[in-house]
């Protein structure tokens, strides 16, 4: 079991870090939804040791991307993949709510060997199941989602029906289904059982950055 730690900042890095999580989701802004974040902290997260996956989000709101939003996010990719960064976390979306496939696409080729993971735009998708077929049909490594629901909680439904079905796409085992959001210490081990999901996405924050007591309670809970 493995845990990814939402970090928009420099102190829920270190906590990350010191808290033994497996892997930090790096960002700003984190009350916009989080955005890309700058060079310096991704440069210092990379520095740090811990496996690195930068968020790609120009702004915030909806996830319709015009050509030069798309210009941007591609160039933030090469960015990121630059600085030593294992991973991105993109997602797009076309206006009448299904997988930006072209867009994606693109991002996709962008990040090379880097891995790929579709964050939660896929929750405000119109076709959950058509739309996890096209984002493992991407190539992306993982997903991450509240099962459609505004937790991963009330989410666990959709999200034991989407672990199922990667196992019988041509990715197999090889394509993670990541719950996230209100993922606490309480509910964390509660989630991957219920979901047969092997990771979990948190933010697991305290005065507005995350508690490395927190990250250590849930690595124990979830080991």
């Amino acid at each position: 079991m493995k845990l990814e730690v939402c970090c928009a900042d420099l102190v829920s890095l270190r906590a990350a870090v010191e808290g033994g999580a497996h892997r930090v989701e790096l960002c700003q802004a984190l009350g916009l939804d989080g955005l890309t974040p700058s060079t310096g902290m991704i440069e210092m997260a990379v520095e740090s040791g811990i496996v690195v996956h930068v968020l790609i989000r120009p702004r915030e709101g909806n996830f319709v991307y015009g050509q030069d939003e798309v210009e941007c996010m591609a160039r933030d990719i090469r960015m990121a993949r630059s600085l030593g960064a294992h991973g991105v976390v993109i997602g797009a979306l076309t206006e009448e709510g299904d997988i930006d496939v072209a867009t994606c696409q693109r991002l996709v080729d962008e990040a090379g060997e880097m891995r790929i993971t579709f964050h939660r735009a896929f929750d405000v998708c119109r076709d959950p199941l058509r739309a996890f077929e096209q984002i493992v049909s991407l190539g992306c490594d993982r997903l991450l989602t509240s099962g459609h629901e505004r937790t991963a909680e009330e989410g666990i439904p959709l999200i034991r029906q989407l672990v199922d079905m990667r196992k019988m796409t041509r990715r197999g085992e090889e394509f993670i289904v990541m719950p996230g959001s209100g993922v606490n210490v309480e509910n964390a081990a509660r989630i991957l059982k219920e979901t047969g999901a092997k990771e979990i996405h948190g933010s697991l924050r305290k005065d507005g950055h995350t508690d490395v007591g927190m990250v250590r309670s849930v690595v124990a809970t979830i080991s």
